[in-house]
């Protein structure tokens, strides 16, 4: 063994200096260097600008995505401050930018609530930008600095005076190309932040500009009822149970408290929580907190008005039904769980949602029989249909056991190896493309499972119609999880789902019931990155016996092109996944060498709206579907226009 390789001691050990780390390892700090890491550059920015409004010092904050791709945050905030720090001994402002874990949420006391403590800072968004720089509008002077890839590039410096009542601070960065793989930013992703952030600051102005086109495009977010807003745009794709969305706030042992909630006649349940208006996808003691206080308060109610008999009891699952719900709590010291800090620990925050929800629950009840009798009459129905479906579910597992070859669907042709790290599986929209799959496809390692026509949209289903239903049945047995409470992610007999289905407008429609269903039952496929969409072939083109095939009308022009359009070209538009044999199946669609998978990606910080956009577009109501077609039409590509 090499020498250098035997030793180690001090000298082997690197220390980076100031920002040095962040560049060399970025991921670490912001998750990823793509799409998802570019846009939290923003967040951190905006999210500092957010404390200040929490802490009763902004009213507005404006961002702009400019032409050249760098993002302006301006607040009208107390501005940062620009004194001398008194240990580093240069502008304060410069300790926030070039210092890791500087800023006035450590335990300074410029603010009793934070969002951005959980971020990763000015310091973070300055090191891995080209330039940053920096306007403080204070005491009637104007103040700026810049920095370059995190290194201080010019000092700090008064460049202009204003009025003595203009206050707040001007941030402008550029990612850095080096460090990013793309450096374009989404419109419609900040949106989506922005418009949630201002849900959960009541009062708060926030404006998203978009000035890379002809035509600047700006966004406004203010919302005075706060999460009250938040729960009826969360419900504008539903039918509300009853006209009111109710809301409690209040503070107990210095936890501010707020919720808001609503049912509607849908059957799935969409509650959202949040701490220091920072999601917290896996809940934690404040969504505990919420649900033991909701499910004790309508039994308590049903009993006492005779709606359910004293032995009775309302499951937690029966009442959430149909409801959507924000939980949204400001606690000074919030401690996270887990690997991913996504789940609230401190136990004060149980009792603190509890009480300050239970008891205005209780007196809102009384105040409204209406409304009670019409969730605890919901509750009841759900409550049957759950029956139904566990006597369903309890007879498919005393019939066979789902692990079991001999149980799996008849139509599924599954695959030799029992490695589910080197298996997937197909789903394939009819019989006749299933045909062709079973023929293309390697058997060692590829099962194939056909569906009829397209399945139960479970966004309109309870329970006991899903479990009923034979095509569903025969997805959740192939893959081996089980859904919804029984999910178990380790019995998974497939790394790949891949759904194949024609590539025209009913092939969409039928992509999106399985996904619809997957998210609703399954997330946690999506969220380990399971799930994938085949890319099947629009067109082959054939000319002196060599092929082609295009993937869009854009693709097949361009090979037309290059190829010379003449009188020997041959061009098949292929009408579904049955028009192609089982060689072309292979070649195009299948084979791991070849094929276009794109996977299906979740965003847990896009919940809501991702939520939404199911509700959407698999609901009842037309009119939203009607206008997020209309906004997205100008997004759709591959459009098939011959279906």
């Amino acid at each position: 063994m090499d020498q250098n390789m035997q030793e180690y001691n001090a000298e082997q050990i690197q220390v980076l200096e100031g920002l040095e780390a962040v560049r060399k390892r970025p991921g670490m700090y912001i998750g990823s260097t793509s799409e998802r890491g570019l846009h939290h550059l923003v967040y951190e920015i905006v999210d500092n600008s957010v404390d200040e409004a929490l802490a009763g010092f902004c009213e507005s904050i404006e961002v702009s995505i400019n032409p050249d791709n760098s993002i302006t945050v301006v607040d009208d905030g107390r501005g940062m401050p620009v004194d001398e720090h008194p240990k580093m001994h240069v502008p304060a402002v410069e300790v926030i930018f070039t210092q890791l874990h500087a800023g006035g949420k450590f335990g300074g006391g410029a603010y009793k609530v934070s969002g951005g403590l959980h971020g990763v800072g000015a310091s973070v968004v300055n090191a891995l930008s080209e330039w940053l720089e920096v306007k403080i509008y204070k005491d009637g002077m104007i103040y700026q600095q810049r920095y370059e890839r995190g290194n201080t590039a010019s000092q700090l410096e008064v460049v202009g005076t204003c009025k003595k009542s203009q206050h707040g601070s001007t941030v402008t960065f550029l990612p850095d190309k080096e460090i990013f793989e793309m450096t374009v930013f989404n419109f419609d992703t900040l949106k989506t932040r922005l418009r949630e952030t201002a849900f959960l600051t009541k009062g708060l102005k926030i404006t998203l500009r978009d000035l890379r086109g002809e035509e600047p495009v700006e966004r406004v977010f203010h919302y005075e009822g706060g999460i009250k807003e938040f729960v009826t745009y969360l419900n504008k794709g539903s039918e509300a149970l009853y006209p009111e969305v109710i809301y409690c706030e209040g503070t107990r042992n210095n936890i501010y408290v707020e919720v808001a909630l609503q049912h509607n006649d849908e059957y799935k349940e969409k509650c959202y929580s949040f701490v220091n208006n920072l999601i917290t996808p896996e809940g934690g003691t404040h969504m505990t907190g919420f649900r033991s206080a909701l499910t004790s308060t309508f039994n308590d109610y049903a009993k006492a008005n005779k709606i359910i008999n004293e032995k009775d009891k309302l499951e937690g699952d029966d009442i959430r039904e149909g409801l959507t719900a924000v939980i949204s709590i400001k606690i000074e010291e919030p401690q996270f769980e887990g690997q991913t800090k996504q789940k609230l620990g401190n136990s004060e925050a149980k009792t603190a949602v509890e009480s300050v929800f239970g008891e205005q629950l209780k007196y809102y009840l009384e105040q409204h029989p209406l409304v009670a009798k019409a969730i605890c009459e919901k509750a009841r129905l759900a409550q049957r249909a759950r029956n139904a479906a566990r006597k369903a579910r309890d007879m498919e597992r005393s019939r066979k056991n789902i692990l079991d070859s001999a149980g799996l669907p008849g139509k599924l042709a599954d695959c030799s190896d029992k490695n589910p790290e080197n298996c997937e599986i197909f789903i394939v929209e009819g019989d006749s493309a299933g045909g062709s799959a079973k023929k293309a496809r390697t058997r060692a390692t590829q099962a194939i499972l056909p569906l009829r026509g397209k399945i139960l949209n479970v966004e309109k289903a309870r329970l006991d119609r899903i479990y009923g239903n034979a095509e569903i049945k025969a997805m959740i047995t192939a893959f081996g999880t089980g859904i919804h409470d029984d999910f178990d992610i380790s019995k998974l007999r497939y790394h790949k789902i891949i759904i194949m289905t024609d590539a025209d407008v009913d092939g969409a429609h039928i992509g999106t019931l399985m996904l619809t269903f997957i998210y609703r039952f399954m997330p946690e496929l999506i969220k380990q990155g399971y799930v994938y969409m085949a890319m099947p072939p629009l067109y082959k083109v054939e000319k002196n016996k060599k092929v082609w095939y295009a993937y869009s009308d854009e693709e097949l022009n361009k090979i037309m092109l290059e190829i010379g359009r003449d009188s020997n070209n041959k061009v098949q538009r292929y009408k579904g996944l049955g028009g192609m044999d089982a060689e072309q199946l292979w070649e195009t669609t299948m084979d791991p060498e070849r094929r276009i998978l794109k996977r299906v990606t979740l965003d847990e910080a896009e919940a809501a709206e991702i939520d939404l956009t199911f509700t959407t577009l698999m609901g009842d109501k037309v009119e939203p579907r009607r206008e997020f077609i209309e906004a997205n039409a100008k997004y759709v590509k591959n459009l098939d226009l011959q279906a």
